[in-house]
């Protein structure tokens, strides 16, 4: 009897990685959850990354440290203000300079030390105008680049890049996490964390991944579980 794949799952602990992640248990995958603490401000998003793992039920969850404010360059990483005053157009102070093609090689060494041929990765049409690692034609590339870079890709075995919810709204994703049965809750979008109701942080309400979490949940008409400082507008 063939055991189940393995697929190595990128986590950061959002609402995307989530129900990406799910997709790939659903597709009867064993997961090896990674996440990768590089510092960012909204580091309460590695606690949501843990629940997450736990709640899909990884094999294995590796939360690697790699310090990426040393390079500083975005808002995340850096002394920058998260700006508060609604999705724009271009490349938002959010953008991590190559994070994406960084997490997706720390990704591709474990998928092939564990013997894993597929890595998935949240990466979504939202995105697609505002941060250029999120688009299709980056994941193709990169998957093209893996088989050139590693033992496995020279000698036949290339692997997959799987962005299950490329194409897929935000109001989408939430209909799929839905129907994947999962707790949106665990999962966490803010990038600049507000105090709340006993010390615990909650949602600011006002970053524009706050705004896009609010929206897709509203435009699913599904009820939205996530604590929010401030009511999106």
């Amino acid at each position: 009897m063939t055991s189940s794949p393995i697929a190595v799952v990128l986590v950061s602990g959002g609402l995307d990685s989530m129900v990406s992640a799910a997709s790939a248990r659903e597709a009867g995958y064993r997961l090896l959850a990674l996440s990768i603490d590089y510092n960012q401000r909204h580091r309460i998003e590695l606690d949501a990354a843990h629940r997450v793992a736990e709640a899909l039920g990884a094999e294995r969850h590796i939360v690697l440290p790699l310090d990426l404010s040393a390079f500083g360059g975005s808002a995340l990483t850096a002394d920058i203000d998260v700006p508060k005053d609604g999705v724009g157009e271009g490349i938002p102070v959010t953008y991590v300079p190559a994070r994406n093609t960084i997490f997706l090689s720390l990704a591709l060494g474990w998928a092939e030390a564990a013997g894993a041929r597929d890595l998935f990765i949240g990466v979504n049409a939202l995105d697609y105008s505002g941060y250029p690692d999120c688009r299709p034609e980056f994941i193709q590339a990169f998957e093209g680049l893996a088989e050139l870079a590693t033992k496995a890709g020279v000698e036949g075995a290339p692997f997959r890049i799987r962005a299950p919810l490329q194409h897929m709204t935000k109001a989408d994703i939430v209909r799929e996490g839905t129907r994947l049965g999962l707790d949106m809750g665990l999962s966490w979008s803010c990038y600049d964390p507000a105090p709340g109701p006993n010390a615990e942080s909650v949602h600011c309400g006002e970053c524009d991944s706050c705004r896009l979490r609010s929206k897709g949940f509203e435009e699913a008409g599904i009820a939205d579980p996530t604590v929010y400082a401030v009511r999106p507008a």
